[in-house]
């Protein structure tokens, strides 16, 4: 049975679930993981409880995910959101906020992905930090990586981090609600408004 306590990641409080006080195995993540009530992350043994979103959080994330999905059907490209693993090595599994698969291999694997194209995160006070550093450091590891996505959610927002040529990756910004913003990685454009749809900013402003 896993037992879960509370400790700091880069000054995130985070929750830690482990079995027996011993390092979990990835195959026992997996197994763990179907019947698991409270969803985790997986880094090199030990396990992350993944907090429930917001409002705001599931609202963008949801427009993300429903104009992506509109954008790629009849394509070989696959939009997931929150529910599906990403693998970025052989000792890590994360949950992002949505990603965007085309890799064939991909299409095979029932429970992660390894090789997306596209990541989105939205970002909370409390995990900023983590998503624009340790945990990008993880997802640069994924080859076919080509977009990493932060979309705040305190304001109109977002920071795209586009991949050029073999290592270098640059950052583009946009924080006006008729800007377009485009996805080159799918080739996709849509205005901050839409991936802000319904949105109440002054929610997330008030948790913060």
């Amino acid at each position: 049975m896993w037992t879960h306590s509370k400790f700091r990641i880069k000054g995130i409080l985070m929750e830690q679930a482990t079995a027996a006080k011993q390092a979990i195995t990835p195959e026992e993540y997996l197994e763990g993981e179907k019947a698991a009530e409270v969803r985790h992350e997986y880094i090199d043994g030990e396990l992350f409880a993944v907090a429930g979103g917001s409002d705001t959080h599931a609202k963008i994330s949801g427009n993300a995910f429903a104009l992506l999905k509109a954008h790629l059907r009849g394509s070989p490209c696959s939009a997931y959101i929150s529910d599906m693993k990403i693998q970025p090595d052989e000792t890590k599994y994360f949950y992002p906020d949505v990603m965007v698969t085309c890799d064939e291999d991909d299409h095979k694997g029932n429970y992660a992905k390894r090789n997306p194209t596209l990541i989105i995160e939205v970002l909370s006070s409390n995990t900023e930090g983590y998503d624009r550093g340790k945990k990008f450091e993880f997802y640069r590891r994924i080859p076919g990586l080509r977009e990493y996505v932060l979309v705040d959610q305190s304001e109109h927002h977002v920071d795209i981090f586009r991949k050029e040529g073999d290592q270098r990756w640059v950052l583009f910004s946009y924080s006006q609600p008729d800007t377009e913003i485009c996805f080159t990685s799918v080739d996709f454009c849509c205005t901050l408004a839409e991936l802000y749809e319904n949105v109440d900013f002054s929610l997330a402003q008030a948790a913060s």
